[in-house]
């Protein structure tokens, strides 16, 4: 790839990256408070970060032979749904190679000279973490194939006749992407990285270790079957049940004695409509429109969202992969569907060809 150098690197070093609708969880939205306790929350190195034994176990084998060839770390891409800590596991894997980690996103790359202004500014050992990669703009993607393959950027000097191409070599350094849309990712890109890890979802004794863990940071008093409901409500995934977790604190410190057990946490999380599921107040009112007002019959994504006054790619990005996972709704043909689990769950008589 050839990069013009007369293009602007403008807005490198952007301020926070866009939302996207696939990183939203369905629970109480995270303020500037949150966010801080959040990142105090996450494990700094492997031997602190919990679940996804077979990814720790490789990144160990990884990290150990780079560090024994006086080598960076191959390039690394992690997939999986948000919120199961892929930001975190790149912050890891730079801390174990003692190295400076350097974070951006896909979108607020939105130039190639964003790019070449970033890769120019590394030094020697460093980890670049690009969070959804998957969403790169297609000539910034191509100026990042020399630099993952032969650490070297390709520019242009001048314009028209006069114009010269110049390879500038660049330090040694570890990519490491992440994408919840693997398949959104072009081949040759996908193809570049040495390594691909793909996080899945947690199981609820895993997520219980992550709650004792977090409270103990937070300082809450909770015991084995409290972390446990938490675990049960928190869809496979540490981040909500780490806000989970403060939302029950916060419950249990008015409106009890402040240690958080099994009832105490049910009930916390049922004044915050997060139901026994792990549904909240928005996947219920999902279920119901389903089963009540459009009687059963399939429902287009559009007309779904119309009446849910929600962004049609949030209901299908945010809370329907949740509610097919747990078997209360399917997409047909003609729509999305309930389920007779999804009448038995709201309390309601499932029609006799869903029996």
């Amino acid at each position: 790839m050839i990069f013009d150098a007369s293009q602007s690197d403008a807005g490198a070093e952007r301020g926070a990256r866009p939302v996207d609708p696939a990183s939203r969880m369905a629970s109480v939205e995270l303020t500037e408070d949150d966010l801080a306790l959040d990142r105090s929350l996450r494990p700094k190195f492997l031997n602190d970060y919990l679940g996804q034994t077979k990814i720790k176990d490789s990144l160990r084998i990884l990290i150990e032979a780079a560090r024994q060839r006086d080598d960076v770390v191959d390039h690394i891409l992690f997939s999986g749904p948000p919120g199961l800590g892929k930001t975190t596991l790149a912050t890891v894997v730079a801390n174990e190679m003692g190295a400076k980690i350097k974070t951006t996103s896909g979108p607020a790359i939105a130039r190639t000279g964003d790019l070449a202004a970033i890769l120019t500014n590394l030094e020697d050992g460093d980890v670049l973490f690009i969070d959804e990669i998957h969403r790169l703009n297609r000539s910034v993607e191509e100026v990042l194939y020399p630099a993952l393959e032969d650490y070297a950027l390709d520019i242009v000097v001048g314009k028209g006749p006069a114009a010269r191409s110049i390879r500038l070599e660049l330090p040694r350094f570890t990519l490491i992407g992440a994408t919840t849309r693997t398949g959104l990712l072009t081949g040759p890109l996908r193809d570049r990285f040495g390594v691909l890890f793909r996080l899945n979802y947690y199981t609820p004794e895993e997520l219980a270790d992550i709650v004792i863990r977090s409270a103990q940071i937070l300082d809450v008093a909770i015991d084995r079957e409290g972390a446990l409901e938490i675990a049960r409500r928190s869809r496979g995934t540490p981040r909500l049940a780490n806000r989970l977790l403060k939302r029950v604190r916060d419950w249990a410190q008015v409106e009890g004695n402040g240690f958080v057990d099994e009832d105490v946490a049910a009930q916390a999380l049922s004044f915050f409509e997060v139901d026994s599921l792990g549904l909240d107040a928005v996947d219920n009112r999902i279920l119901e429109l389903l089963c009540d007002q459009f009687g059963g019959r399939p429902v287009g994504l559009s007309t779904l969202a119309s009446a849910l006054s929600e962004d049609p790619d949030s209901l299908e990005d945010v809370y329907e992969p949740y509610l097919m996972q747990q078997g209360l709704i399917v997409r047909t043909p003609k729509g999305r569907q309930a389920t007779a689990r999804a009448y038995y769950h709201l309390g309601m008589q499932a029609p006799e060809d869903l029996v």
